[in-house]
């Protein structure tokens, strides 16, 4: 390939394949980008596209590896960090991260983040046999739907309505104190503009503020005061490693997320995502029903 991006021309980390997975600018993304989605019932893509999947998962658990991918990007990027002491010293907390939007992504997000704080809290009472130190901060998701919300109830993050952090939960101008710049790292994973807008708000100073919205829309009178003021760090997420998500969704048929044998949270299930499946010759039925609000996840099925 010609590409300086997989050649390396830029000299970046040879030991960050994400590169080229990600940034390659001759790339094509089914459905997105030069390359035909898959309402279809065969496609063609390069072999290194494809991934074993496991005969324990299901095909309709497995169309789940890359929500739960995108979602995974934030560890491998090392965004945030649920602290722990590995050398007998204090620990010190981790970071206070809190998750906007309670859609597809949001709750993926709120699985992953959430089984992380359950494994360094597991780790941290280990190492100090469950005393001194500060225990990680449990991850917030802030969403407008309870029911949603209700979907991530154990995997480890706090939940809490989008209202709540406002002074006035009716009119939403002003954020409440309790909430403005109290965050290390805030992750907008809306899928609506205004929603940046409360992400910096709600970060602190020089703290991380993740992007997972790709919102063509704008910001209609954006302000970016607050980013240079509070010079807050902006990082971009998009998508992550479908091998990892794989993994995460073999373990599904377990008894939950395990760390040296012992269990610290519940068992990834993704079926409570599914409303409802189609057969491919009722299409339309299945775009309409996509469209509904209430709707969390439609599939559709290409073959019996």
């Amino acid at each position: 390939s010609s590409c300086r991006v997989c050649n390396n021309k830029f000299n970046y980390n040879q030991s960050n394949p994400q590169m080229s997975r990600n940034h390659c600018p001759n790339r094509t993304v089914i459905g997105i980008l030069n390359q035909n989605g898959t309402f279809a019932e065969y496609m063609t893509l390069p072999l290194s596209n494809l991934h074993v999947v496991h005969e324990s998962i299901p095909d309709e658990i497995a169309v789940f590896a890359e929500p739960l991918a995108a979602a995974c990007r934030v560890v491998e990027q090392g965004l945030v960090q649920f602290r722990y002491s590995d050398d007998g010293e204090e620990c010190r907390g981790g970071d206070r991260v809190a998750i906007l939007g309670d859609g597809k992504l949001g709750l993926c997000i709120a699985e992953i983040l959430g089984r992380e704080y359950l494994l360094a809290q597991q780790k941290q009472q280990e190492q100090q046999n469950g005393s001194g130190g500060i225990a990680p901060h449990a991850p917030i998701l802030f969403g407008k739907h309870e029911h949603k919300l209700d979907l991530v109830l154990d995997s480890g993050v706090q939940r809490r309505l989008v209202k709540e952090c406002y002074t006035n939960e009716i009119t939403q101008e002003e954020v409440s104190p309790h909430h403005a710049n109290q965050y290390d790292v805030v992750i907008d994973s809306t899928g609506n503009p205004n929603g940046l807008t409360l992400a910096m708000t709600l970060c602190r100073p020089m703290g991380r503020l993740v992007l997972k919205s790709t919102c063509a829309a704008g910001v209609k009178g954006f302000n970016s005061a607050p980013i240079v003021i509070d010079e807050l760090n902006v990082v971009g997420s998009r998508c992550g490693p479908i091998d990892r998500a794989l993994e995460l969704l073999e373990g599904n048929s377990t008894e939950g997320v395990a760390e040296n044998g012992v269990v610290v949270s519940a068992p990834l299930r993704m079926e409570k995502y599914i409303t409802e499946s189609f057969p491919l010759s009722r299409v339309r039925d299945a775009l309409e029903c996509a469209a509904k609000k209430s709707t969390m996840k439609v599939q559709l099925v290409m073959a019996d």
